[in-house]
């Protein structure tokens, strides 16, 4: 609809006084009044305009999104382009305009034109940027996220590459840069650039161990990462490397079972253990080595793998496949019981992650299915030693890393030292975390 026509002194009046009367004005109220006023004095209130259409668009505080929420980011884009290219704003709104219309897109499925939203983001960010020597950081993490929802992984890993790069001479920044390393590793894993998955890996467990030893992260971060680290070599047959990246997880345990986190934190302990999770879940454990396998996707786009991994969907449609299967290998567990192992832990592991980001009783209304896990996983190892001891040792870490989560220290290091004993790995050593 076209909201730009005459307006007369009324309507300027009118909407003056619906923007400088006392009480609170709706949103609806707040985006008419700057319709007018911006027609005439584009200056001052196309920018308003902008910023009023996106929180109409959408309302962060409720989570509720208008029913024309589409059209109101549209407009938003429309707006912020008739703002003067003089104006020093105009790159910032036009920016943050493009970007809540892109979230709109991708959530209807219209990657196309999203991703080419995302192009013109990086654009925007590289011609205020690039010019002074700043390196580039906005829009390239959309960029490579819309990349990688078109399947073109190789850019995307070299978009995160370049992120990356221009991230780390800041450091830590308090836990921040975790989660753009993981989007990192998931990109490469991607691409098919495995080795350089596992170094990045690498990199973010070095990183954790650093802070959890400065005393300015919690060892929990540390532990968890040493597990999804081992957990990666293992997909890709670096054996030896996983299991001392074990005993180092071993001797965090250890420590922490002994004597708790040194400090109190409030932070991304129990985010960063899920997105670990779901890292593990959207690889593939049971994958054959280096084959190449469904990619992970960049955790801010609805639509990507990792997304799809934790979608509430598909937790329901596993939990459908698992009763259905569970009596066939109760009957024959020759031909199923294995197969309802793997889905079972597939389960279990989306369920971990979809309670973990609604309830803080995550570990309460997980652990059942942990335990029911363990169970499965004893009678397989019962039944067929060779897959299932190995099934087993997966499935009591992951366990041991719930507790973990849930800062139950004691039970979380007998999990994991049962699960190092079915491995055939020492179980009681004292190996210092690096």
């Amino acid at each position: 609809m076209d909201h730009w026509g005459k307006v007369d002194q009324d309507d300027i009046v009118r909407a003056r006084n619906v923007l400088l009367a006392s009480g609170r004005r709706t949103p609806g109220e707040e985006v008419d009044a700057y319709r007018v006023l911006a027609q005439v004095s584009p200056a001052s209130y196309l920018p308003l305009l902008a910023g009023a259409l996106r929180r109409l668009a959408y309302d962060a505080g409720s989570g509720t999104r208008h029913a024309c929420a589409l059209e109101l980011c549209e407009e938003a884009v429309a707006v912020a382009r008739r703002i003067d290219p003089a104006e020093p704003a105009r790159a910032d709104v036009l920016y943050r305009a493009l970007d809540g219309y892109r979230g709109e897109l991708y959530r209807l499925d219209r990657h196309t034109e999203a991703l080419t939203l995302c192009a013109e983001m990086l654009d925007i960010s590289r011609a205020r940027t690039g010019p002074a020597g700043v390196p580039v950081v906005k829009g390239l993490r959309e960029w490579a996220a819309g990349l990688s929802e078109a399947g073109r992984y190789a850019e995307a890993a070299d978009a995160m590459d370049e992120l990356v790069a221009a991230l780390l001479p800041d450091g830590p920044r308090s836990g921040a840069l975790a989660w753009t390393l993981l989007d990192w590793i998931a990109a490469l894993h991607d691409a098919g650039r495995f080795g350089e998955a596992l170094a990045a890996f690498e990199r973010l467990v070095t990183m954790e161990a650093a802070e959890a030893a400065a005393d300015r992260g919690p060892m929990v971060c540390h532990l968890h990462a040493l597990i999804g680290y081992a957990r990666m070599l293992d997909t890709h047959g670096r054996d030896e490397r996983a299991a001392l990246a074990r005993q180092e997880a071993l001797a965090v345990l250890g420590e922490l079972a002994e004597t708790g986190e040194r400090k109190t934190w409030s932070g991304y302990q129990r985010s960063l253990w899920a997105e670990l999770l779901t890292l593990s879940g959207a690889y593939g454990d049971e994958s054959a080595a280096d084959e190449p396998r469904t990619p992970s996707g960049l955790a801010p786009m609805r639509g990507s793998p990792r997304a799809r991994w934790r979608n509430a969907d598909s937790r329901l449609a596993l939990r459908a496949e698992v009763d259905a299967l569970a009596p066939r290998a109760a009957e024959d567990p020759d031909r199923h019981l294995a197969e309802l192992v793997r889905l079972h832990r597939s389960l279990t592991l989306r369920s971990a992650v979809f309670w973990e980001k609604r309830t803080r009783l995550f570990a309460e209304q997980a652990r059942p299915l942990f335990d029911e896990g363990v169970d499965l996983a004893r009678r397989l190892s019962g039944h067929d030693p060779a897959e299932g001891t190995r099934a087993l040792a997966r499935i009591l870490t992951d366990r041991s890393g719930l507790h973990a989560a849930a800062h139950d220290f004691g039970p979380a290091l007998d999990d994991f030292r049962q699960a190092l004993t079915h491995l055939g790995e020492p179980a009681q050593g004292l190996v210092e975390p690096a």
